[in-house]
């Protein structure tokens, strides 16, 4: 090929990407501006979602910082029970009567988190309009049921999956 071609080939080319990153970039931003505009407020989605007054809102922050910690408090609960568990396997080599006793643990703290969370879902939804607060628990409940649900329904031989005994 032409040196000349090629270099008008790789110089179209670039200032293609170029224009297209920057096209992209300025979308971007001021997609962001738009639907993200206060970044720092990580309720403003709620507001805009659920056509929430400024009462509403206010209310449903008070509710959402008043959580915070005793979220926090459960990740911290499941993280060492999830890291007493894992030491347990990997010192023992094998599964132990102790390790058994940690999954069950385990179990039971995410129970409570989980019994826990939907408590304040139910809280939130009703600082809410009647509708919205109806839309946004059943969408907290897909969402918080969700990772559970998959598991349990491909492991579940009745519903056509899982694992079948031959």
């Amino acid at each position: 090929m032409n040196p000349r071609v090629a270099a008008w080939i790789l110089t179209c080319a670039f200032l293609v990407t170029l224009g297209l990153f920057l096209g992209t970039s300025q979308l971007v931003a001021r997609w962001s501006a738009d639907y993200l505009g206060h970044p720092q407020d990580e309720l403003e989605w709620l507001r805009r979602e659920f056509q929430l007054s400024p009462s509403q809102l206010e209310q449903i922050r008070r509710l959402h910082e008043g959580y915070l910690p005793v979220c926090r408090a459960w990740c911290t609960q499941i993280g060492a029970a999830r890291d007493a568990l894992e030491a347990e396997l990997a010192e023992q080599g094998r599964f132990t009567v102790r390790a058994a006793e940690l999954v069950r643990e385990l179990a039971r703290l995410r129970a409570e988190c989980q019994t826990a969370m939907l408590q304040h879902f139910d809280e939130v939804s009703r600082a809410m309009p009647p509708e919205q607060g109806r839309r946004y628990f059943a969408e907290m409940l897909r969402l918080t049921l969700t990772a559970h649900g998959q598991t349990e329904r491909a492991m579940n031989p009745h519903d056509g999956h899982g694992h079948r005994q031959p």
